[in-house]
């Protein structure tokens, strides 16, 4: 039995694929996979034994209608699937999955819960909903092959990746991921310098600074405000910013990719979330709730407004993140034992 799993984007959502697959080598060995991604997530899936990671070319060989046609004759040619596996469910996905039905192959395809999401942003229900790790689990179980997570860490990046930086004994070294992909993601820059300031006049620390290379002028001007911040976007590798993340001492994130890959290789996280929620379902994976810090829905009805982040404050004040002040954050990661 050979499985094509279907996972391109975005860069969370691949790492979150990591804790089934890995579950799904461990109890059923003999399965292949096949696990079509983009070539930049490829360091997720370093030594996931009995996996090959197939990197599809969406900029050039594998773009566009007819890209997808030479995506499937590339995959046909290379091995024989047996079983699609779709955890994305998108067009590009649903077309492939239509070239291989003509071929016999069936597919199992991931319920996303949009119309639970819905109701939730509209705060008809404000309930907890699936996980994202546990809706990629119920496709397999639909698939035929139910099962059983393990345990953690998920990520492993090879050992020549790992921090070659010093780690001073008897510092904290705390990772820092400020920024976030939308704008109802991010707390105020004012709140994350205080924040550091706190923690530096009471502990000895190393701060490093983490997110995407479009980040890079921001962390830039957000160092000068915080002296001693080692700025790791830009001058490591996907891999040695996985391998230097599971050797901090905890994370301090805003709900974005970086919150779940530092989860997946074995951090501690602390997340901060304003127009979002982990309500949504994707939440980072293994942390205790309480590390999630939010401002209660019972206290502000609007929350979550969004679940994705695309979108703007309807009450015009960024109250979710706003009355989430730094003095909140440190005296939770306080109660928690985090400092």
């Amino acid at each position: 039995m050979h499985l094509l799993v279907i996972r391109t984007s975005s860069m969370g959502d691949v790492a979150l694929t990591t804790p089934v697959i890995a579950s799904l080598r461990e109890q059923y060995p003999e399965i292949e996979i096949t696990l079509l991604t983009r070539p930049a997530f490829m360091p997720f899936f370093y030594g996931m034994p009995g996996l090959q990671v197939f990197p599809a070319d969406f900029e050039k060989r594998h773009k566009g209608f007819l890209g997808i046609f030479r995506l499937f004759s590339d995959l046909d040619k290379k091995v024989k699937i047996d079983h699609i596996i779709d955890l994305h469910d998108v067009i590009r996905s649903k077309i492939l999955r239509w070239i291989f039905r003509l071929s016999g192959v069936p597919a199992s395809v991931i319920d996303k819960g949009r119309s639970e999401k819905k109701s939730l942003i509209k705060g008809k229900r404000k309930v907890q909903l699936k996980h994202t790790v546990q809706r990629y689990l119920d496709v397999f179980a639909r698939a035929g092959f139910p099962v059983m997570p393990v345990g953690g860490p998920f990520i492993i990046p090879p050992p020549e990746d790992f921090p070659k930086e010093a780690f001073i004994a008897g510092m904290l070294n705390i990772g820092v991921a400020p920024y976030a992909k939308h704008a109802l993601k991010m707390w105020p820059e004012e709140y994350m310098t205080r924040l550091l300031a706190m923690i530096s006049k009471h502990h000895k620390v190393k701060f490093w600074l983490f997110g995407g290379r479009e980040d890079i002028e921001r962390m830039e001007a957000f160092s000068n405000k915080m002296p001693g911040l080692a700025i790791v976007a830009g001058s490591h590798t996907l891999s040695e910013e996985l391998a230097l993340m599971s050797k901090l001492d905890f994370m301090i994130t805003m709900d974005s990719a970086n919150m779940h890959m530092a989860s997946l290789v074995g951090a501690r996280v602390i997340s901060i979330w304003g127009g979002t929620d982990p309500l949504a379902g994707f939440g980072a994976c293994h942390q205790p709730d309480e590390f999630s810090i939010r401002i209660p829905v019972e206290e502000l009805t609007c929350r979550p407004c969004t679940i994705y982040g695309k979108s703007k404050c309807k009450r015009g004040d960024f109250a979710c993140m706003k009355w989430l002040t730094p003095e909140k954050v440190y005296e939770r990661m306080i109660n928690l034992k985090i400092i």
